[in-house]
């Protein structure tokens, strides 16, 4: 399993382009994409290398040496040894985002399961990398001096500190090491709450439920349900009943952009409000009606007043995945 975001095409045409074309193991691949997208990058990873790359088909049985790429809109997950593909809820405000395929592999291969994170912000994949550990597989990252945008590589070695950081070259050699190695066939303990939530991509008819965490006063960034914290030892993980889940860093950002977008709806309603008012001072001083002309100018002057706060604030809204502080 291999996940990427900004910066991550031409790194993944680099992994593609040093894996041999015996790879004893299937690769599947995420890259943040937007909902409209088409698959080019399918094109792009069959041409990069000697392994066939084409865009996932739900169902389909997965086969050593062949690359499958997830679709745009549609999350990627493995089940029962095949693809699955799904347009449940976003995770971390993505579809496909990391997290669910990794999570679905670490259900499914248990120490088979390998992840691998390439350049991209914020960090979608962290509580996926940290799952396949958990479950006896192995997780990697792309050397973070190496990355165009080093967080989510940053985020995956927080989750599981012992992930070697390699650049893409080495990560090759160190997938094709990992995939001829014998690997552990001990049983797992059965993962309740990551079942359900892997479940709930599955069914043909997704349902509600509640998640497993304690209720908090936030709101879901997507769909303004009640949001579920559920405490991890590194960090902690957001759930609404819906089904979208964010990690610390994706829900800060969701949430700015939240406010970002509320702050440009006060400035529109500002900017209209100060024209109504201009508008009428104007239709004032031509009836010579004082006592309404200097009623109209004071209530410009404080919308402008108003208007000029929620400017300063928005401009302090931002968002820069890779210079979040973390700890």
């Amino acid at each position: 399993m291999v996940a990427a975001s900004a910066g991550g095409v031409e790194a993944l045409r680099g992994l593609l382009r040093e894996l041999p074309p015996d790879l004893p193991a299937a690769v599947l691949v995420v890259l943040h994409m937007p909902p409209q997208g088409s698959s080019v990058l399918a094109n792009i990873l069959d041409r990069a290398g000697p392994l066939k790359a084409a865009p996932a088909e739900d169902k389909e049985r997965v086969r050593p040496g062949r690359v499958y790429v997830a679709r745009p809109d549609f999350h990627l997950l493995l089940s029962d040894g095949r693809t699955r593909l799904s347009r449940g809820p976003q995770h971390n405000g993505h579809r496909p985002a990391a997290d669910p395929l990794f999570m679905s592999a670490a259900l499914d291969a248990g120490s088979r399961a390998t992840g691998v994170v390439l350049s991209g912000t914020l960090d979608d994949g962290a509580k996926g990398c940290e799952a396949i550990s958990r479950h006896g597989g192995a997780v990697a990252v792309q050397d973070l001096q190496e990355c165009a945008f080093p967080g989510m590589p940053s985020a995956a070695v927080a989750a599981v500190p012992g992930a070697p950081a390699l650049r893409v070259r080495e990560l090759a050699g160190w997938i094709v090491r990992r995939s001829r190695a014998p690997v552990g066939t001990e049983g797992q303990a059965y993962d309740s709450e990551m079942r359900r939530e892997i479940d709930q991509f599955l069914r043909e008819e997704p349902s509600l439920g509640v998640p497993d965490g304690e209720l908090i006063a936030f709101s879901c960034p997507q769909c303004d349900g009640p949001i579920y914290e559920q405490k991890g030892a590194t960090t902690s993980r957001y759930l609404c009943k819906v089904g979208h889940a964010w990690s610390r860093e994706s829900m800060m950002s969701a949430q700015s952009d939240a406010v970002e977008r509320a702050l440009w709806v006060a400035m529109q309603r500002l900017e209209e409000r100060l024209g109504v008012l201009e508008r009428m001072h104007r239709a004032a001083e031509d009836r010579g009606q004082q006592l309404s002309m200097r009623y109209f100018s004071e209530e410009a002057e404080r919308t402008r007043e108003a208007l000029n706060t929620i400017r300063m604030l928005q401009s302090g809204i931002g968002r820069n995945g890779d210079t979040l502080l973390r700890g």
